[in-house]
């Protein structure tokens, strides 16, 4: 058995004291490779993911301004986006997208931001991860004028709409990525959309050190707590566990992997 956490902060501070071990529970548990996202403090600091997949073959990462930190983004962060995009072992631009719940940045700005990097991400052929809060209106919207067209689709981080938005989802190419929020009791919409994804486009993730799963509530989270999350979405789409996490894996691979070969 084998697993991808395709979305975790393992630069996360709360990681700080025990990064290493983290990485063996989940190596331990079946988690065989990561995606961490490299949004980090927001620019100019965008190499905190490329710093992880440096040091340890199992990690790769992402780059990306998050939508809470729009309004740090400038000419200069573009520069240096387009650079880092080419690290080998950077395989998507993200999280990026919309975020109405903190409005943290004003929310043209956002707008503005998520358009570019949607750009860098169609120069580069990378996919993208996007993260919506409370903002699927103007998100369709920009995806389907600025991203649809690419045909590279990408992922949609922690997906916690319904079945009408996983369909919209599914059309535009993306795959879905489910979190601990599908083990949660009230979250019966997202299971009934993970239930109805076809196999080839289910992703898991965790976000550690957020979204801990049932039973470990309350808790940091970390990869190797991925393991419940992948076993309640089986028992969901009333599959076996060991189909799910092959499926996944391999989805994983062939959206961000199709050109290259990575160790671990």
């Amino acid at each position: 058995m084998t697993l991808v956490d395709s979305h975790c902060h393992l630069d996360d501070p709360q990681f700080e004291s025990d990064r290493e071990a983290v990485l063996e529970r989940a190596l331990a548990a079946g988690v065989s490779r990561f995606l961490t996202i490299g949004t980090g403090e927001g620019p100019p600091d965008m190499e905190s993911g490329i710093r992880l997949a440096d040091r340890y073959d199992a990690v790769l990462a992402s780059v990306g301004v998050h939508p809470h930190d729009a309004r740090k983004a400038t000419e200069e962060t573009w520069r240096r986006m387009e650079r880092l995009l080419a690290h080998p072992k950077v395989v998507a631009l993200g999280e990026i997208g919309l975020d109405y719940h903190y409005d943290n940045s004003p929310r043209d700005q956002q707008r503005a931001v998520f358009v570019e990097q949607m750009r860098l991400a169609r120069d580069a052929r990378k996919p993208i991860v996007v993260h919506t809060r409370e903002a699927w209106d103007d998100t369709w919207r920009l995806l389907e004028e600025h991203w649809q067209p690419s045909g590279l689709g990408g992922i949609m981080h922690c997906f916690s709409g319904g079945p009408e938005e996983a369909g919209r989802a599914l059309a535009m190419g993306f795959h879905l990525a489910f979190g601990g929020v599908v083990t949660f009791p009230n979250a019966a919409k997202v299971r009934e959309a993970a239930r109805n994804t076809p196999l080839n486009r289910v992703l898991v993730e965790t976000d550690a050190p957020y979204l801990a799963p049932v039973p470990m509530r309350g808790k940091r989270n970390e990869p190797a707590f991925m393991v419940e999350t992948a076993r309640r979405l089986a028992e969901v789409r009333e599959q076996p566990f060991e189909e799910l996490a092959k499926a996944t894996a391999e989805n994983f691979e062939r959206l961000c992997l199709p050109l290259q070969s990575i160790n671990g």
